[in-house]
């Protein structure tokens, strides 16, 4: 589904937010200017901002009180995706070279810490120490989750209660967090608040797992970079999960996924083993049910157009192949 389509409650807001951001972006500093603008202009589907104004929509919609709320969550997204290009070593990410590939290590995690304290900036900004408190709270959690993952590589012993705590630190609780601002800026009641939060937590884990499904099956021109990189990350995902619980041959499966080095052969063969004992088929049926659960969320919800979208962007989340 067209991006326009999907988005054609809020597009009109959401050229607004991209201009708004450009603009915060294009400080006096050259190097930081450079780098903020040269991420900024990578595209991504700005799916933060668009869960937050799509939430607000619901309620009584103000842009320029959500405005702030939009950019402050996209900011932080993404500093946590340089981040995690620094930690992985990654150097290509939507099909372009990652500011590590391109600036390094050191000029990457200073843009990743610049992006955070302007939105930090931009929560000033909304004064409203409710909310302020609620995102602190949300990059807590989500540092933790990124700490639970590191700490956890290779580790081909890990349990799906586990990789189900990861994913809501490092994907979730971010995606559920749009939804509930969207929703409180906008004066809805405590009940439609938290309504409006958890159909963003299920799909933020729907989206993950989602994620994690194309990280081995994906076109990686599709995708943006290669395959694979999970595995060869160390970074144990639910399709592993299942198969290593389901395939006739565990152990080699076992072995390949706990090397700390690997040959693309062994990647390829490691891909294989994975779809043959039908993880990423269990990993689907996941995903369905977080899907469904997210929509269930929104029926106590006003009957307004953001609802088809928001029904819309859930089944999207299921069918999108990058």
């Amino acid at each position: 589904m067209k991006r326009q389509k999907l988005f054609r409650e809020i597009n009109a807001d959401l050229k607004k937010v991209e201009k708004e951001l450009d603009k915060f972006l294009n400080v006096d500093d050259p190097m930081f200017s450079q780098t903020c603008l040269y991420l900024l202009q990578a595209g991504g589907k700005r799916l933060r901002p668009s869960f937050t104004l799509l939430a607000g929509k619901f309620f009584d919609y103000r842009f320029e009180k959500l405005l702030p709320v939009t950019m402050a969550v996209e900011l932080i997204h993404m500093a946590t995706l340089i981040h995690d290009d620094v930690v992985d070593a990654s150097l290509t990410r939507r099909g372009r070279p990652t500011l590590t590939a391109g600036w390094g290590n050191t000029v990457s995690m200073a843009t990743g810490d610049y992006l955070l304290a302007k939105a930090l900036e931009l929560i000033v900004k909304i004064d409203n120490p409710a909310v302020s408190s609620i995102l602190a709270d949300v990059c807590i959690e989500m540092c933790q989750g990124e700490i639970q993952q590191i700490k956890s590589s290779y580790d081909t012993t890990q349990t799906l209660k586990q990789y189900l705590y990861r994913i809501q630190r490092k994907t979730a609780l971010l995606i559920g967090l749009c939804c509930k601002l969207g929703a409180k800026v906008s004066n809805a009641n405590p009940r439609q608040i938290w309504l409006m939060s958890k159909y963003g937590n299920y799909l933020g884990l729907a989206f993950q797992i989602v994620d994690d499904i194309l990280d081995i099956t994906a076109n990686p021109k599709e995708l943006g970079k290669p395959v694979g990189g999970d595995i060869r990350q160390g970074i144990i995902t639910l399709p592993m999960i299942f198969a290593l619980k389901d395939s006739s041959q565990k152990e080699r499966l076992k072995d390949l996924l706990g090397r700390k080095t690997k040959t693309d052969a062994e990647v390829a063969e490691a891909i294989q083993l994975i779809i043959q004992a039908g993880g990423i088929d269990k990993s689907r049926k996941i995903v369905e049910q977080y899907i469904d659960k997210a929509k269930a969320n929104l029926q106590e919800l006003p009957d307004v157009p953001a609802k088809d979208a928001l029904i819309e962007l859930a089944n999207y989340m299921g069918e999108r192949s990058y």
